[in-house]
């Protein structure tokens, strides 16, 4: 099923000088999960509703990475837009997006870097809008620039998350244990918003990408009644 994260990965590959080459390309990969068609994720894929959007902000190849979560984010929530970063120019579907009155966006990031009075530590629901979460998705070196660079984000509010539990993401290695991936924050966003069941779906939905991930990377065959399995089963 094509969404909005396929559809800027396909945008991505045909701007592409030479073929990207991700760790494991030789793999042969469902074009759907992007995970090896010998550990295939798709009937895994949750079935839920979300009344919260979220706006995908992607560097560079990051669309391209088989280990990206803004997809998993793509293929639980309905109404998930994204959008290629660039510092020198803006798709104009982007602004439109952020002025749509049917939205209230919040732009997700550490309020240690943004003006004090930009910070908000909840999500206030206001009548006849919906939270629309804004999600840099980047390294943090990247994701520091895009915040600092990006002039039509300056005037909408931070939500400045404090999660209180640790990153459990086992597919890239951050320097500081409290930086979570794309998919954990917007699983934090999707319950601060009132959207619990669509929020657990999506982290139940990352253990499971991540079990079948690294066991196709370690040529073993996923458990599928394990814990994980049994608890985003619920979802399907």
């Amino acid at each position: 099923m094509s969404h909005a994260v396929s559809r800027l990965r396909e945008e991505r590959l045909a701007r592409s000088l030479k073929p990207f080459q991700a760790r494991g390309s030789r793999t042969p990969r469902c074009p759907a999960c992007r995970v090896p068609l010998s550990h295939c994720l798709c009937a895994w894929r949750p079935r839920v509703e979300a009344e919260s959007g979220v706006c995908l902000l992607m560097h560079d190849i990051e669309p391209l990475k088989p280990s990206n979560t803004g997809w998993l984010i793509a293929d639980v929530v309905a109404d998930t837009a994204a959008f290629g970063w660039s510092r020198t120019g803006v798709d104009a579907r982007l602004p439109a997006l952020l002025g749509d009155p049917q939205w209230q966006p919040y732009v997700v990031f550490p309020g240690e870097y943004a003006a004090p009075q930009r910070v908000v530590g909840e999500v206030h629901r206001e009548a006849g809008r919906r939270p629309l979460f804004i999600l840099l998705d980047a390294t943090w070196t990247e994701a520091r620039k895009m915040f600092r660079k990006s002039p039509y984000l300056d005037d909408l509010p931070v939500l400045g998350l404090q999660p209180e539990q640790l990153s459990c993401y086992r597919l890239r290695r951050s320097k500081r244990d409290d930086h979570l991936c794309t998919a954990e924050v917007a699983a934090l966003c999707l319950e601060l918003a009132g959207d619990r069941r669509a929020g657990e779906a999506l982290a139940a939905y990352l253990d499971v990408f991540t079990d079948h991930y690294l066991a196709a990377k370690r040529g073993r065959s996923a458990g599928l009644d394990d814990e994980l399995h049994r608890r985003l089963r619920t979802f399907l």
